[in-house]
């Protein structure tokens, strides 16, 4: 399947004694009533003191694959759907089979199963494609394809910013001093420039996170932009996952968060699914010793930047990531910037090489945050939402599509069946959209639309009619 590979990890764990014929006759019975192929198994999973258990090497040995065992510490730090005060007691974590079957970084597909003595729990191996980016719609297409898969707004840069980038490059000599642009990107946030680190974009600043802060239980709060928990694990940390649910409108529950994760990442409006969360509800996750870190990239897209924390000094740990290149098509110069307590961000600025940002970027930096720029960026934003309510209301007419959650950055995400199909249909047909199935808590059934004026709306919702009638057939 496009995105995903049919391979499972069993996690599964068992009373003292507990038979072969139990163990496997438990892990058939779940993967048969969830309609999954037992040939797709690649692994068994448990914790270690179950790991000599008899009945559950010798359900691995029948299935034909290792078993895998992880110490009772380890697993207690993996995020589980339905923990056990029972099972911590008698092993040492919240859940034996749940952990188990997650521990390898996939995605849960059967939550806990019981017989009478033993439990089992299905995940799949196949983690979404982390590094999977709009910009890969688009590549090689040139010109052919209406850009709808990208954040990035159209028309952008504008010819004033080019200028005064074109104008840095006689000074390209020089080696980058950021001082200037540092300088006004704390008085844009009125903050003192010890709370403020300039980044080659938001995706440094996550590579800098996870490497310097040290954190042992992060968690990142899905769907959203994959490149947090793709740095974390590149860094080697286990990443646990909150994943938020369409039923739910994608709207954040705090009290989901574990209580023991240190770092906590989430996105504001969140990337893909343009949900905004109420900044009390993100505030609720801070506390001492725990760094939150709030992705604020497309927060300059909403009209008065409602629910930003950028600027907040009364929250612990509070690390917020502002972007230069959505709003002004900038993605290509790669500008961004961290702000958070000074002592987090000398780990930071410690962990980046010396000069990160170039000359072009930190004139561009400057020039973004000037007064005349917050209120060209702020007029955008509101064509923004009046161009997204025209998406919205075309996009309504089709029963085969669902909006789920509120809409209220720059992208709207839809869910159709068929959408692989109708991806491809309207990629023929000129338009090139987001794939869904690369976050983790979406599938293939979901796309990821870019808001653009309403006459290109209009023949995106010409073609995606005609893309939905061909499907259909």
């Amino acid at each position: 399947m496009d995105g995903y590979a049919t391979q499972l990890v069993v996690g599964v764990g068992g009373r003292a004694g507990v038979s072969v014929a139990e163990v496997c006759a438990l892990v058939e019975e779940t993967l048969r009533g969830a309609g999954l192929p037992s040939e797709a198994v690649t692994a068994l999973a448990t914790v270690e003191s179950k790991a000599g258990e008899p009945g559950i090497t010798g359900a691995a040995e029948r299935f034909g694959v290792p078993l895998l065992s992880y110490p009772a510490e380890e697993l207690a730090s993996v995020v589980v759907p339905h923990p056990s005060e029972t099972a911590r007691e008698a092993a040492g974590t919240p859940s034996v089979a749940e952990a188990a079957a997650l521990a390898g970084g996939g995605e849960l597909l059967v939550p806990k199963r019981r017989s009478v003595a033993a439990t089992c729990a299905v995940a799949t191996l196949c983690a979404h494609d982390l590094r999977h980016h709009g910009d890969a719609e688009v590549a090689d297409a040139g010109a052919a394809l209406v850009d709808l898969a990208v954040n990035v707004r159209s028309d952008t840069p504008p010819a004033w910013l080019k200028q005064r980038i074109a104008a840095s490059l006689d000074d390209l000599a020089a080696y980058p001093d950021g001082r200037q642009a540092r300088a006004a990107v704390a008085a844009r946030h009125g903050l003192p420039v010890e709370r403020v680190l300039l980044t080659a974009g938001a995706a440094e600043a996550f590579v800098l996170i996870a490497r310097a802060l040290g954190a042992e239980r992060p968690v990142v709060v899905h769907p959203q932009f994959t490149e947090p928990e793709a740095a974390l694990r590149d860094a080697g940390h286990r990443v646990g996952r909150v994943v938020l649910r369409p039923e739910d409108g994608f709207r954040l529950d705090p009290s989901a968060v574990p209580e023991d994760a240190d770092l906590v990442v989430i996105g504001n409006p969140t990337n893909p699914t343009s949900v905004l969360h109420p900044a009390a509800a993100l505030a609720a996750l801070a506390r001492p010793g725990r760094i939150l870190v709030v992705d604020e990239a497309f927060m300059d897209a909403v009209p008065g930047e409602q629910e930003a924390l950028a600027g907040r000094t009364d929250l612990p740990g509070l690390v917020v990531l502002r972007s230069l290149t959505k709003t002004w098509g900038l993605a290509g110069l790669r500008i961004g910037y961290v702000l958070a307590e000074p002592e987090v961000i000398a780990k930071l600025a410690a962990a980046q090489p010396l000069w990160p940002v170039s000359a072009p970027a930190l004139v561009a930096a400057e020039a973004c945050v000037a007064p005349a720029a917050l209120a060209e960026a702020q007029e955008a934003a509101r064509r923004i939402a009046v161009d997204r309510a025209h998406l919205l209301a075309g996009l309504a007419e089709f029963d085969e599509i669902r909006v789920a959650g509120v809409a209220q950055g720059p992208f709207v995400l839809i869910q159709v069946a068929g959408a692989a199909e109708v991806r491809v249909r309207l990629r023929a047909l000129g338009f090139a959209v987001r794939r869904g199935d690369t976050f983790p808590g979406l599938d293939r059934s979901w796309l990821r639309l870019a808001v653009r004026d309403r006459a290109t709306t209009g023949r995106l919702l010409q073609a995606m009619d005609h893309a939905l009638t061909l499907t259909a057939r």
